[in-house]
């Protein structure tokens, strides 16, 4: 998998392998300070010039839930969705408000687009909090210890690494996200989000 520690599509993906038991080799790509996925020899791997990109089975796919789609059709005996199809829709509805509806909006890479890291920030951080705002009454209907009741689903994998971007990054005050907050802090206790911790591949 290429991917970069710190990126939040990344600890998707990183997650999923690790969930389903497929052994990997990470191999960085510097989207930040090196900025390798904007090179020609990286472009050859993911034409989009994004983390992460995985090569499996001689193929190379792109784009984490693209990536992670495939890891449950080839490896369904280990699951990350639920078995009810109302439960599987809401989890998708989850997974649609953290990838559309916060995650590019919050993105450093539009950083370059605005006149100062200030208001980048007061847009990342409105974004965030308004996407949020969404997962709470989402989750209102679904959540147990996790996302969707007791099992860890895509849901989970999308918003972990959402939620520690809001946390570190932006510095979202939690506390208005009460349902948010004791789901998440359940899923950092769990195996696969604490061996593919960001501070843990850095």
């Amino acid at each position: 998998m290429y991917g970069f520690w710190a990126s939040s599509c990344t600890w998707r993906v990183r997650a999923a392998l690790h969930f389903k038991g497929i052994a990997f080799e990470e191999k960085s790509v510097d989207i930040v300070k090196e900025q390798k996925q904007l090179t020609d020899e990286y472009r050859s791997i993911n034409p989009s010039q994004k983390v992460p990109a995985l090569v499996m089975n001689g193929e190379t796919i792109v784009e984490s839930m693209a990536i992670i789609q495939y890891l449950e059709e080839m490896r369904p005996e280990v699951s990350l969705v639920p078995k009810s199809p109302i439960l599987r829709a809401r989890m998708r509805e989850i997974c649609e408000t953290i990838v559309s509806g916060i995650q590019p909006l919050q993105n450093i890479g539009l950083k370059r687009h605005f006149d100062s890291e200030n208001k980048f920030k007061e847009f990342a951080e409105y974004f965030t909090t308004r996407g949020l705002e969404s997962v709470e009454e989402q989750l209102k209907k679904t959540a147990g210890r996790f996302c969707i009741g007791d099992q860890i689903t895509v849901a989970d994998l999308c918003l972990v690494p959402q939620v520690y971007n809001g946390i570190v990054r932006h510095k979202i005050n939690m506390e208005k996200f009460p349902i948010v907050s004791n789901v998440y802090e359940h899923l950092l206790k769990e195996k696969t989000f604490i061996e593919t911790h960001p501070k843990n591949i850095k």
